[in-house]
């Protein structure tokens, strides 16, 4: 299988970034680790060698996997929000203007990108995508929650309010040209009922009735009272919405 590994210095962030890439050719996929995780972490869990192998070996699809930086923003609960979600920002700055291209040059094309993740990373997964649909084509965001409340204690402002989907989609006029470029994406939210994944699911049933609302056509997918907050469900949850994606 195709590597490649990249460690750039971000202006947005005022530090290096490392991000790796697997795969060759097909739909390009940047993959959001867990709370608090590396770039390598999809990796270490055998998403690539294993869960991903065909559809890499294919090209059918190309991963491009991040950093996070959880400690300094949502995971900073003792933090002051004020200044967390506005480090936040910097990194979906980041992303936006500096990885984005970066993924578009690799690919030698344009060409919008799939978002995906699970946990923490369902959420900056869907958050991108919602923000920017301009970028990105859908999302796979598997057991996350969309609202900041937890995040940030509660804090509101005109920065967390753009991060958070549940706030942020409530608020959008139907009309909104969003709502027609959400609507020519592939949008999979999915969440288990076994353990571990109570908040998330209740997470997952307040955006639920929102994107409805919105007229968003989202594919809002309960799995079974079995189905764990943990990677052998991620696995194959992951390979049941690509196959339909795809």
């Amino acid at each position: 299988m195709q590597t490649e590994y990249y460690k750039d210095y971000s202006n947005e962030l005022g530090r290096d970034m490392e991000i790796k890439v697997y795969g060759w050719a097909g739909v390009p996929v940047l993959a959001f680790p867990c709370q608090n995780g590396r770039f390598f972490e999809w990796e270490g869990f055998h998403m690539f060698d294993d869960t991903l192998a065909d559809y890499l070996n294919d090209g059918r699809i190309r991963v491009f996997t991040l950093d996070t930086i959880d400690a300094e923003t949502v995971s900073d609960v003792n933090g002051d929000p004020y200044w967390r979600i506005r480090r936040y920002e910097q990194w979906y700055n980041y992303i936006c203007n500096e990885l984005v291209p970066k993924i578009h040059y690799l690919m030698g094309n344009n060409d919008r990108i799939l978002t995906t993740g699970f946990s923490m990373g369902a959420y900056h997964a869907a958050n991108f995508f919602f923000r920017r649909p301009d970028l990105f084509r859908g999302c796979i965001s598997c057991s996350g929650i969309y609202d900041t409340y937890d995040m940030y204690n509660g804090y509101m402002d005109d920065v967390v309010y753009r991060n958070d989907p549940c706030a942020s989609l409530s608020m959008m006029p139907k009309d909104h040209p969003y709502i027609e470029m959400y609507n020519n994406s592939d949008i999979c939210i999915c969440v288990g009922q076994g353990a571990w994944e109570g908040p998330l699911l209740a997470g997952t049933r307040r955006l639920d009735p929102i994107l409805r609302s919105k007229g968003i056509k989202a594919w809002v997918d309960y799995w079974g009272f079995d189905v764990n907050h943990d990677w052998p469900w991620w696995r194959k949850q992951i390979r049941y919405f690509l196959d339909h994606i795809l």
